[in-house]
């Protein structure tokens, strides 16, 4: 055999591995999921097959910790996946790197309602009018608590306003004297100032996304609330590796509070004592004095989204209509314990019966996404880094403030020039 032959051979075989025959004249559409639901969704793969015959659905699971580089080097080497599961936060990442299908024109002709997802998640989807990913899942932060704590300290309820809020945790902190701390809220954890700075009405970024604004009134009356708990003592300052055990302090009454995310609901029921299972619940984030109740919180969660790249775009959204239908969504949280992004799925998963993912239910009516840059991972982090500065006095909060709005200015630096340079053209 010449070595024109071999190399086609080896281009075949390579061909197939990657994706579209499945060998058997069915094609084969690929799919990256991300951590446990990269197990989860191979469940769920041969009632697709089934419904889809001319299809096959080979899933690649992905560790979290790896994803965001290796969707990157696959987009670089023309090798992405046809559908991959991505944290909604990655969205304008790559749709600047025009590595994302535009989904509008489908999603018109197909099964999936728009108007049955949570508004403020399916916005975090949707850049300049165009929809780039279908929500999978729901994330978003509420309070954890313990009513029996609570109940001692005097309060029948959680609170529902900031100063209600700073009031229970003073008198937490008082049944347990020097010992007992009242809310864990780990420094290393950028999702907490900001939801603060949301309920304050601050945008975290101006001049159209150019420049910081944490500087500004907003985000400054938010990160002094958020200092005034540490300064109190009522939180820990402590980064998550300082944190021992999360569920056994919790148990063990050394704080009270803790800001999470619907993952945790199982978590607690699997890693808390039986005696405790009555004594946790959980409540949408209380608001700033004079504001709507409940506060504003993350709109979070991993989206559905087609590659340009994909062997076949129709067959790529034929698996998001599968993945996104009211009753497979209710199987996938029944599997998986994520919350269904579409009330439908909801009550087919009698989610609405459930206390605690009822406050879930509540805050999702008030979520906001995060700014809308490709930058804004790198972003977070220096949210998280500088307010670490002002909690442990290393910086005064107006000097962390202005330090965070010139990282942020120095990270969004080749941005402000592309968008200049757009602009320039724009009026040529």
């Amino acid at each position: 055999m010449t070595l024109r032959p071999l190399a086609a051979l080896a281009l075949a075989l390579a061909c197939a591995s990657c994706g579209g025959g499945a060998g058997d004249g069915r094609r084969t559409v690929v799919f990256w999921a991300l951590g446990r639901e990269g197990e989860v969704v191979r469940e769920l793969a041969p009632e697709f097959e089934r419904l889809n015959p001319d299809l096959k659905l080979r899933v690649q699971q992905i560790p979290w910790t790896a994803a965001h580089e290796k969707l990157l080097t696959a987009f670089v080497g023309r090798s992405t996946p046809d559908v991959a599961q991505i944290g909604n936060t990655w969205v304008p990442e790559f749709v600047a790197l025009d590595a994302l299908e535009p989904l509008d024109a489908r999603l018109a002709r197909s099964t999936i309602d728009r108007k049955d997802f949570f508004a403020g998640v399916w916005d975090a989807n949707v850049m300049d009018g165009t929809t780039w990913g279908v929500p999978w899942y729901v994330d978003t932060r509420v309070l954890f608590y313990r009513r029996d704590i609570l109940a001692k300290a005097g309060f029948a309820a959680p609170p529902t306003t900031w100063s209600g809020l700073l009031d229970e945790l003073r008198a937490v902190k008082r049944l347990g004297g020097a010992q007992r701390t009242a809310i864990l809220l780990p420094l290393d954890e950028w999702a907490q100032p900001v939801i603060l700075g949301f309920q304050q009405g601050s945008t975290l970024l101006a001049d159209g996304g150019r420049r910081g604004a944490f500087s500004a009134p907003e985000f400054r009356r938010a990160a002094e609330f958020y200092l005034k708990i540490f300064d109190e003592g009522l939180a820990p300052g402590q980064t998550n590796t300082q944190v021992a055990n999360l569920y056994q302090q919790f148990a063990a009454g050394e704080f009270a509070f803790y800001v999470s995310g619907p993952w945790n609901l199982g978590e607690f029921r699997r890693r808390l004592p039986p005696e405790l299972q009555d004594a946790w619940a959980t409540a949408p984030l209380p608001a700033p004095d004079g504001k709507p109740f409940p506060g504003a919180s993350l709109a979070g969660g991993a989206t559905l989204v087609v590659f340009r790249g994909a062997a076949n775009r129709d067959d790529a959204f034929r698996l998001l209509e599968f993945l996104s239908s009211p009753e497979v969504e209710a199987r996938f949280y029944a599997l998986s314990g994520d919350l269904p992004p579409r009330a439908a799925a909801w009550k087919l998963a009698r989610l609405d019966e459930d206390e605690r993912a009822r406050a879930f239910w509540t805050q999702l009516g008030a979520v906001r996404r995060t700014p809308q840059t490709p930058e804004w991972e790198q972003i977070a982090a220096m949210v998280a880094e500088r307010l670490e500065t002002a909690v442990r006095g290393a910086a005064t909060l107006d000097e962390a403030l202005r330090a965070l709005d010139r990282d942020v200015d120095r990270a969004l630096e080749k941005r402000r020039l592309l968008l200049d340079r757009r602009a320039a053209r724009g009026t040529k």
